[in-house]
């Protein structure tokens, strides 16, 4: 029996996902992870090593969403749909098997993964389901401007996001946790070069599927990964006297 789409609860989602985005807004203290990590007392907050963490907290999205796309008996290369889930998929492959274990970022809080991963969950769901069971493009969507100009700014994202990531491993050798000024790429006019990238990414994908779950996704990572480039940037600023004073926190030349 075919699957019906039940549009008042993707859109239920879709709001929540937005006002969670909209709250990170609020948040003066950046999440207790990466440089922003206050030492633990003895007996205080558990923690996983970085890679072990992120590979738990990316991984449920890779699963939901693949074996959503999975189950259809459609070509990858056929409804639009497929497609555009396979491109959610193939970021979340990435994450979950590739920058997780290269990542080497200090210890992650047990909670925050927690966390991390319930929102994978339901995010990796909405915008699967949404993607096979409610979408309806038109035949013509492939040659759609929304479409076109979508998947081009999310393989630059991604492009962008991996680069960068790439950059900052580099900054420290394996064991190590010292901190240091990130160059090239992105990081000349930015400090949160990598977290342009994946806004970027996930503008592209909002477009591309122009979909509720697609913007409030968007929205949801302008706020968050914003907020954390702007905590980045003060960190930056505060730890190192020669910090470059043109670089700006995510936008270049503006902010």
């Amino acid at each position: 029996m075919p699957v019906r789409c039940q549009q008042s609860p993707v859109l239920a989602g879709s709001a929540t996902m937005a006002t969670l985005g909209a709250l990170m807004l609020y948040l003066t203290k950046p999440f207790s992870y990466g440089k922003h990590m206050e030492i633990p007392a003895p007996g205080g907050t558990s923690c996983l090593p970085a890679r072990t963490a992120w590979f738990l907290q990316e991984l449920p999205a890779f699963v939901v969403s693949a074996g959503i796309l999975a189950w259809q008996p459609r070509s990858l290369f056929g409804p639009p749909g497929t497609l555009l889930l396979g491109l959610f998929c193939a970021h979340y492959f990435h994450r979950t098997f590739i920058y997780a274990l290269l990542t080497r970022g200090r210890p992650f809080p047990v909670v925050l993964l927690f966390r991390g991963s319930i929102f994978c969950v339901g995010n990796g769901f909405l915008q699967a389901y949404y993607l096979i069971y409610c979408a309806e493009y038109p035949e013509e969507w492939y040659a759609d401007i929304r479409f076109s100009l979508g998947i081009f700014l999310f393989i630059l994202g991604m492009g962008i996001n991996i680069h960068s990531d790439y950059i900052l491993r580099q900054l420290r050798k394996p064991g190590e946790i010292t901190y240091r000024i990130p160059q090239g790429g992105l990081f000349t006019y930015v400090s949160g070069a990598n977290y342009l990238g994946e806004i970027i990414e996930w503008i592209g994908y909002a477009l591309a599927t122009w979909s509720p779950p697609g913007l409030a996704f968007a929205f949801f990572s302008l706020c968050y990964l914003g907020q954390r480039a702007s905590h980045h940037h003060r960190f930056y600023l505060k730890m190192f006297e020669d910090y470059p004073k043109s670089r700006k926190a995510l936008i270049p030349f503006i902010f």
